[in-house]
């Protein structure tokens, strides 16, 4: 039986897609992932946002946005302060990784599994069932607690904090450097550091956004990070092959404090509010983006 006003129904079509059948709710990310996220998220658009006028300093747009940023040397803190907040992140989420791991009461079911977000060979069949199922040659796939496209997101941070990260403390830190790496490498670090930016905006401003918010069930916006819950006929369609332990949660008591699978409260208004609010700010932003890369290729 579900708890009392965890199953009060709002509107058929919600905003948020993760509110989709109105109830009841679930938590899905706990506090540290949405913080976490948060800050990937500001890290990456005070990247990009400064970095970009940098690359494609022949655009026509280029300077009027570095005198927005409040010019070169400004845009320059802000990118350092992106810098910063990227290692910090990512320094303690390996540690939270870690201490995940060795606490772990199964290991093995953290590592494999519907639960884990390691690749597995079975993300290569949902991929190529995918595939089918967009051309109407097969049933949709089902996921487990993350699909392939969230396992991919995942690490591609691991890829991106790598190649830009340490292309990126070269050019920051030539002097120091220079002192064990002959000067050639400091071209290439140019190279591969503005390079890999690029794909890594260009796909998160368009294949993410699209794969989170803009395909048909999803649109125009999931806010599943930002509030932490969804619903049961969320986890059902997104995620079917973890409900089954949902459902058997489904009796406990709401809790207001996000445990993975554990009944969630509704979201109030002015959670969905700000959601709403925090997602269209970074789709506008990152469309915005988007155009002005586009824009460059008249260069």
């Amino acid at each position: 039986m579900n708890p009392p006003g965890n199953a009060v129904q709002r509107s058929p079509v919600p905003l948020d897609a993760a509110q989709r059948g109105g109830g009841p709710f679930i938590w899905r990310f706990n506090l540290y992932h949405r913080a976490t996220h948060a800050l990937v998220m500001l890290s990456f658009f005070l990247l990009a946002a400064t970095g970009l006028p940098l690359r494609f300093s022949c655009a026509p747009w280029a300077q009027p946005w570095m005198r927005l940023l409040g010019g070169v040397e400004m845009a320059g803190l802000l990118h350092r302060i992106g810098a910063v907040i990227t290692f910090g992140y990512f320094g303690a989420h390996l540690g939270y990784a870690l201490r995940a791991l060795l606490r772990a009461p199964d290991r093995k079911r953290l590592l494999w599994g519907p639960d884990s977000i390691v690749p597995q060979p079975q993300d290569f069949v949902d991929f190529y069932r995918q595939l089918r199922w967009f051309f109407g040659l097969g049933p949709r796939p089902r996921f487990g607690r993350f699909s392939y496209m969230e396992k991919f997101d995942y690490f591609a941070v691991f890829w991106g904090v790598a190649i830009i990260g340490s292309s990126g403390l070269l050019l920051w830190f030539p002097q120091f450097f220079a002192r064990w790496l002959p000067g050639w490498i400091f071209n290439v670090a140019t190279v591969v550091h503005g390079e890999e930016a690029i794909l890594a905006a260009s796909f998160i401003f368009t294949i993410h956004f699209f794969n989170v918010h803009l395909r048909p069930e999803k649109f125009p916006l999931d806010a599943v990070m930002f509030t932490g819950r969804a619903t049961l006929r969320y986890m059902e369609e997104e995620h079917p092959l973890i409900v089954q332990g949902i459902q058997q949660r489904l009796a406990e008591a709401v809790v207001k404090r996000s445990s993975p699978d554990a009944p969630a409260p509704m979201p109030s208004h002015r959670q969905s509010l700000w959601a709403a609010l925090l997602g269209f700010l970074a789709l506008g932003v990152g469309i915005t983006l988007v155009g002005m890369m586009l824009w460059s290729l008249l260069c």
